[in-house]
């Protein structure tokens, strides 16, 4: 071969490596500059959990990147609603748009139920039993591994603060969410949990002691045939069955001191607070009594409290260990 054919056939070897190297290169380029458009607003997702397809609703605040990783609040809905409703009317969302977190709505599953002695096909979470029971037949879902799947698909889709992840409920999802702070506390941060009563005569083992507030509203109809004044709220930790008994279980159940301090005022909120037994534990449990409030999840507009607001400067003190 002559010395310029060779000289030629390797110039031209040089150049294909060239090219090929090339396109490796802006090919992984791709793939890196190029992740999945971030939908801001709000987002429905579906997942399969043990063969069923489990819904849940996300809003993405504006102020999210992808760099920088966000706190997490979870907000279930109560008895009939859904993940879309409590997006709708819960207050989370706008409170998530102004916060820049990352705000989730599950929904639960429909059931037939028998509570009170009546049939319903409703949705419910599926809570502690004593509430309510499954029609005969009835297969109640597997909800706390939906949680936790939906936890680890928001790992995978978002930057998430893992060590800020919190948890909110009302009326049935209130009771949820107690459920939830037992079998779910090395996920979660802190919990809240309003407007629902929880097993009685019961102490849990959660797999961690985490903060938890109880939020109820003293003209709650499903607890009280009368409006309770907020000055004899001291004498209802003892007296009246629902403060009584989540008072005895959670302080049993998360290792709570059987003691605590009032604050607040008689005109708009009491607040019990209850430190922990360990030494310098970061961790309170809370029993706060609304006046004015019924069966409802306060939203700043059925009623002058935004619980969304109140419960976000509570939650956001704590960080998983």
């Amino acid at each position: 071969m002559k010395l310029s054919s060779f000289r030629q056939n390797a110039s031209r070897f040089i150049l294909f490596l060239g090219l090929c190297l090339l396109i490796g290169i802006t090919g992984c380029q791709r793939n890196v500059v190029n992740p999945p458009e971030i939908q801001y607003g709000k987002n429905r997702f579906t997942t399969n959990v043990d063969g069923y397809s489990r819904e849940y609703y996300v809003h993405v605040p504006a102020g999210y990147d992808g760099k920088k990783s966000l706190p997490v609040v979870f907000m279930l809905h109560g008895t009939s609603g859904d993940g879309e409703k409590f997006y709708n009317i819960s207050g989370w969302k706008e409170v998530g748009e102004r916060e820049n977190i990352l705000t989730v709505f599950p929904s639960s599953w429909h059931h037939c139920i028998v509570e009170d002695g009546e049939v319903l096909n409703t949705t419910k979470w599926n809570i502690y039993p004593g509430a309510f029971t499954y029609c005969p037949g009835e297969q109640p879902l597997d909800d706390i591994k939906f949680l936790r799947q939906v936890i680890s698909e928001m790992e995978d889709r978002y930057a998430v603060d893992e060590k800020r992840i919190y948890l909110a409920g009302f009326s049935n999802g209130g009771q949820m969410a107690f459920r939830c702070a037992v079998e779910m506390s090395d996920v979660l941060a802190a919990v809240v949990h309003c407007s629902a009563g929880i097993p009685r005569d019961t102490v849990f083992e959660p797999k961690r002691n985490l903060p938890i507030s109880f939020q109820l509203g003293n003209e709650d109809d499903r607890f009280f045939t009368q409006p309770v004044p907020l000055s004899g709220f001291a004498t209802g930790l003892e007296q009246i069955p629902i403060f009584r008994d989540i008072k005895a279980t959670e302080i049993a159940t998360f290792d709570y001191a059987d003691h605590y301090t009032l604050s607040g005022d008689t005109t708009k909120v009491e607040v019990a607070t209850f430190p922990s037994i360990e030494a310098g534990g970061n961790r309170e449990f809370n029993m706060a009594l609304i006046a004015g409030l019924g069966h409802n999840y306060p939203n700043g507009i059925n009623h002058w409290l935004h619980g969304a607001e109140v419960h976000w400067q509570w939650l956001k003190q704590y960080t998983l260990p």
